[in-house]
């Protein structure tokens, strides 16, 4: 059995095709933003061939990376918050009035109470936009919020729970956030990916319920994920990797123990992986011990981007005057 690390990253399953060969139906382009460290990678799936070939649907995938979001530098936070919420704007449908902003997770759980979490950080106007004064009418838009649960607490798929909310409010476009699984842990709590394809919940850890996509809803979903997990797997494997490549570099070319670590098959080190995990290799992730501190960075960081994009008239000093 060949090992596959899970991701929900498309930069990195991208990567992983790309850097040896172009695939047909994938576009893949990084530009670097004057924050240092911090870049934004786009990966478009094109057509059906691009889909077969990153286990993703058609559209866009924009990736922010930045070490900056693990720190608490508010100058740099506030760049990223400029940069996220000119990427929503920018996926966002014309003519969008109403928005349903949804957080997917289980706020008991800290790895998983992202969406939550960004839910209550939502300057939601759905229930005064009517009174709202005809002169700054034009700069709130319609905004709502939720967070359903999972099915574990609830007993009932997030996905019929949004369904029916949608059906009743009627947005022009969904927002949901979640947690995420990455396949590099320099990426876990430090990176944010926008997708205009919708979202499967709980997909991270292996809990995968039906998708929140415009086929289930009726209305175009923006997902907005962080990966702030690895499973234990892919560290182990990871890990065995880095040190072949160290036996490797103190071996003598050609030498019987040089040729065995060369010939080291996936399906050799995932056997290995699975005994020292066993029983507990499929269940097992991981997420970095400051996880609560990274993980209000990423709500104020996203939060307020989300703000910034839907509300024409709410700006960075805004946000800094009344800390949404």
């Amino acid at each position: 059995m060949k090992f596959s690390p899970y991701t929900d990253l498309a930069l990195e399953t991208a990567e992983n095709i790309c850097k040896t060969a172009s695939a047909e139906g994938v576009e893949m382009n990084t530009e670097s933003c004057d924050l240092e460290n911090t870049f934004v990678t786009i990966v478009n799936i094109t057509n059906d061939k691009g889909v077969e070939t990153i286990g993703k649907p058609i559209g866009s995938y924009i990736t922010l990376e930045s070490s900056f979001i693990k720190e608490n530098d508010i100058a740099a936070h506030e760049e990223l918050i400029s940069i996220l919420s000119r990427h929503i704007k920018n996926l966002c449908p014309q003519n969008t009035k109403t928005i349903l902003v949804i957080g997917l997770g289980n706020y008991q759980v800290t790895p998983d109470s992202l969406g939550p979490k960004v839910v209550d950080k939502i300057l939601v106007t759905r229930h005064i936009k009517d009174t709202v004064p005809e002169d700054i009418n034009n700069s709130v838009a319609s905004v709502a919020a939720l967070a359903p649960g999972v099915m574990g607490m609830t007993g009932i798929e997030t996905v019929e729970v949004v369904k029916g909310v949608t059906d009743h409010v009627k947005p022009d476009l969904v927002i949901a956030i979640d947690a995420l699984a990455a396949r590099k842990v320099s990426r876990v709590n430090s990176t944010i990916q926008l997708s205009d394809t919708g979202v499967a919940p709980g997909a991270g850890v292996g809990n995968k319920r039906k998708t929140i996509d415009k086929e289930s809803l009726g209305v175009p979903v923006i997902a907005i994920g962080v990966p702030t997990v690895v499973d234990a797997a892919t560290m182990a494997n990871d890990t065995i990797e880095r040190v072949i490549d160290a036996l490797l570099k103190e071996s003598e070319k050609g030498s019987q123990f040089y040729n065995m670590l060369m010939d080291t098959a996936e399906e050799e080190k995932y056997t290995l992986i699975k005994e020292v995990l066993d029983p507990y290799a499929e269940n097992m992730f991981v997420t970095p011990k400051e996880v609560d501190a990274v993980i209000d960075n990423l709500v104020n960081i996203i939060a307020n981007s989300i703000n910034i994009a839907l509300h024409p008239g709410i700006n960075l000093e805004d946000i800094n005057r009344y800390k949404f």
